[in-house]
């Protein structure tokens, strides 16, 4: 008989408050590196009803408005009616900004005959497996592409009187480790008053759920949207947003395990951010190669210390080969320091803003070097698969 498993994983809109606050620490990340690729940006960003502050450190040759970026990104996520809490002409913006200590940079910075160290302490992961096209977890990649739907929704005008925040919510049954069907199915979308409830959950049925969730629906399937009756206050009018407190949103939908550190408003020294993609590269190539269904590779770092302080590989009993083999093909083809790390993945490029909505993985996009497979038919030799 099978054994029969259930697993949800949650996503959110791009106007959610807390991808709100994501979206804006990076796009100040993406205009620092398109002046100065060396620049160190550690930007953190709160918005509540009519306010965003934005906070940090930052050290750089170049100059941003960060006023400026705060407003553009909350235009082109959807806040330009007061209705929803928040609007990009009239918002409140403070800033406090202060350069990187010397502390930091004197262990981070290369040099000459030292290498560039970790940005901090710390432990990252890495996952992947086999149950999706992208290897990715089914319920992340569901959840995300309902919460991308709902987006391409609003914006497209195919369902009227939307507002920008959303979540979705799905929960996937499996039998014996295999995905088979979606037991649950929750939406919750942000609307304008005096919106017909029952003219939005049938909308919603029609042009989101059904195209994504396609033959993964049954007549069981237990489907909730907007179940409190209404959701007309939403945005930062309904819930203090924060950079980085998605970070299960951002990564594996709790399959796998976190570290804990953030990714958005980091530039890729920092270890929390080039250290993390560097997990999922690895983890990738190794389940692409075959030498495992799932993978996950957890690695740690010293502040200002180049080399990893531990590798390590858990493929949860599906490894066609011994783990500690695994290990070692990790250690010889992939270069962890974070210095090689930014040189292998190209990370000193303006791509990050669009990481912070959606999931930094999974994503089928040239600038997501950390999804590419490039290892993988080096490891599957070497293996004697």
């Amino acid at each position: 008989m099978a054994k029969i498993e259930f697993f949800t994983s949650e996503s959110v809109t791009e106007g959610h408050p807390d991808k709100i606050c994501d979206q804006i620490s990076d796009a100040i990340l993406d205009a620092l590196l398109k002046q100065d690729k060396n620049a160190r940006c550690a930007a953190e960003c709160l918005t509540t009803t009519g306010l965003v502050i934005v906070a940090g450190e930052i050290s750089t040759t170049g100059y941003v408005e960060i006023q400026d970026i705060v407003r553009s990104t909350l235009r082109e996520i959807g806040y330009t009616n007061p209705e929803f809490g928040i609007d990009c002409d009239d918002a409140g913006v403070m800033v406090s900004v202060h350069g990187q200590s010397p502390d930091i940079a004197q262990g981070v910075n290369e040099g000459i005959g030292r290498e560039q160290g970790a940005g901090d302490q710390g432990l990252m992961y890495g996952f992947a497996t086999n149950e999706t096209d992208e290897l990715m977890p089914l319920p992340i990649m569901m959840a995300h592409k309902l919460a991308m739907r709902l987006a391409y929704a609003r914006k497209g005008g195919i369902l009227k009187d939307l507002g920008p925040d959303g979540k979705t919510q799905v929960s996937v049954e499996y039998h014996d480790g295999k995905p088979v069907r979606l037991s649950a199915v929750v939406i919750a979308q942000q609307h304008i008053d005096g919106t017909s409830e029952e003219e939005l959950r049938n909308g919603i049925a029609e042009h989101v759920i059904r195209p994504v969730c396609g033959n993964f629906l049954d007549d069981k399937t237990k489907i909730y949207i907007n179940a409190t009756g209404k959701f007309v206050i939403g945005g930062p009018e309904g819930d203090t947003g924060l950079t980085g407190r998605k970070i299960i949103v951002d990564t594996y939908g709790g399959l796998g395990r976190h570290g804990g550190g953030a990714l958005s408003g980091k530039d890729p020294s920092k270890v929390d951010r080039s250290g993390t993609y560097a997990a999922r590269w690895i983890a990738k190539n190794i389940v692409a190669a075959g030498l495992a269904d799932k993978c996950e590779v957890q690695v740690s770092y010293a502040i200002g210390i180049p080399e990893p302080t531990s590798i390590n590989v858990d493929t949860s009993g599906t490894n066609k080969i011994p783990e500690v083999k695994i290990v070692e093909l990790v250690k010889k083809h992939f270069n962890l320091n974070p210095g090689e790390i930014i040189k292998r993945l190209d990370l000193l490029k303006p791509i990050y803003k669009k990481t912070a909505a959606y999931g930094h993985f999974g994503r089928n996009d040239p600038d997501f070097t950390w999804e590419k497979t490039d290892i993988a038919d080096t490891l599957r030799k070497e293996s004697g698969l």
